[in-house]
């Protein structure tokens, strides 16, 4: 509570997402994510995060989740689209098992590609962590801590345990993808999880609109960037924080009770 330990966590600002194959500005929300650069950039240069993190999408080039790879696995017969007839941003269902529902997307960020790399103007600071994600052809993974099927994690889970994070920060692309994914993950995973809005740019304003309530309502903040350097040196106590804190102290509590056979307290 006195001294929370922070961490920036900085989501797939790579070239794909940004003027590359899956360049957000072409999505129903026609946001731009060059936006964003300026932003993240600042808090780089003044805010003092104890760790910062970076997330790329690193998929092989047989990934589920290309269009251009839809004919190389069965689909379930409860599909809503077929093979022949899928467009990009469809969503059908593949056999399995267990059958699977995935959207589908241009290639994009495939490992090793111009597309996967970290944007350009991105600051990229030192002593900085790269996390990877998306790497299984078989599982989509929008959050940076899971698959989108719970059936690994990424090096981001033991990372953060090892540097004794309590707080983390996230922002990035896409807004109501990865990003919503990411912070919805931190949160039920106990940690305290701030999203900075401005420092986002999503694909669809209605899915924009259902991450901010997710993340409302689950206990998390959204923060414009202006306020986030006084929240970090402790200067800006935010009570939705403190009571995150106090729920996850009682499910702790709860849990220990459990396995000692006392009464919680």
């Amino acid at each position: 509570i006195v001294r929370p330990t922070n961490a920036f966590l900085i989501v797939d600002v790579q070239n794909d997402f940004i003027t590359g194959s899956l360049n957000i500005s072409n999505c129903s929300a026609q946001q731009n994510g060059l936006e964003i650069l300026a932003p993240v950039n600042k808090l780089l240069d003044t805010v003092d995060f104890d760790t910062v993190f970076y997330s790329l999408d690193w998929h092989p080039s047989d990934h589920v989740s290309f269009i251009d790879n839809v004919k190389k696995r069965p689909l379930h017969h409860s599909s809503p689209v077929d093979a022949d007839n899928a467009q990009v941003y469809d969503t059908v269902i593949f056999a399995g098992p267990p059958p699977m529902k995935q959207r589908l997307w241009p290639r994009h960020c495939v490992q090793d590609s111009w597309g996967a790399e970290l944007h350009k103007d991105l600051k990229i600071v030192e002593n900085s962590i790269k996390v990877y994600k998306g790497t299984n052809p078989e599982v989509d993974s929008y959050s940076v801590f899971w698959d989108n099927k719970k059936l690994s994690d990424t090096t981001l889970c033991s990372q953060l345990k090892t540097k004794g994070i309590t707080d983390i920060y996230v922002c990035g692309l896409a807004f109501d993808v990865c990003v919503g994914a990411t912070a919805a993950d931190a949160l039920s995973a106990g940690y305290r999880t701030i999203l900075i809005e401005d420092c986002c740019r999503g694909v669809d304003l209605k899915d924009i609109e259902s991450t901010r309530q997710t993340v409302s309502t689950n206990n998390g903040v959204i923060v414009q960037s202006r306020e986030v350097k006084a929240m970090v040196e402790g200067r800006d106590r935010r009570p939705e924080l403190g009571y995150k804190l106090a729920m996850e102290l009682k499910n702790s509590d709860s849990v220990l009770a459990q396995r000692s056979g006392r009464r919680p307290i």
